[in-house]
């Protein structure tokens, strides 16, 4: 004779049934730590920035010149209704940007009071490396220097660089041309 189940007894024994036969998952391979970053271009050099210090990737902006202002600073732009100044990064390291305009890229940068859009050649997506690979730079010199925090290495050399740290820069900040007047 079989006795009469509620739906709920009835439940938890199929619950206990399907778990006695279920497999086991495979086991996940350890993984390493890995590093990502936006890469991307300037002149023949390939650069990646952290994630976390890129906002947003955008294609190449109508800008609006202003007067007064060093060369490598292009303009500003308008994102959503905020002003965004756009900078040439090559401009500003001393090189010329890529006559490629449909390559071009800003890479939206916000730290701190700085809301920046860096202009560069190109770029390349998401990059991943291996967090034990990043090798330490020591012999870089010029005025990109600074801001680069380490390299990897990978079909070619994909230096670190650091928008942070050149929001912070005080060459950075210094828009004004020495001749402009002050008002």
């Amino acid at each position: 004779m079989t006795e009469s189940l509620t739906a709920f007894e009835l439940l938890l024994q199929i619950d206990q049934r399907c778990r006695l036969l279920a497999a086991d998952l495979p086991s996940q391979p350890t993984r390493q730590d890995s590093w990502s970053g936006i890469g991307f271009r300037l002149g023949e050099h390939w650069y990646v920035a952290p994630m976390g210090e890129v906002s947003e990737v955008l294609h190449e902006p109508r800008v609006t010149q202003l007067p007064g202002v060093k060369p490598w600073v292009k303009g500003v732009a308008n994102l959503r209704g905020r002003l965004l100044p756009i900078m040439d990064l090559s401009g500003f390291i001393g090189h010329e940007l890529s006559n490629l305009r449909k390559q071009r890229r800003v890479l939206v940068v916000e730290h701190n009071e700085v809301f920046a859009g860096l202009l560069v050649d190109e770029v390349f997506g998401l990059q991943h490396f291996a967090q034990d690979s990043l090798e330490p730079v020591d012999t870089l010199s010029g005025p990109i220097a600074p801001f680069i925090k380490g390299r990897f290495q990978r079909e070619q050399s994909w230096q670190v660089f650091s928008p942070f740290a050149l929001a912070q820069s005080q060459s950075f900040m210094n828009v004004a041309r020495g001749d402009a007047a002050i008002l």
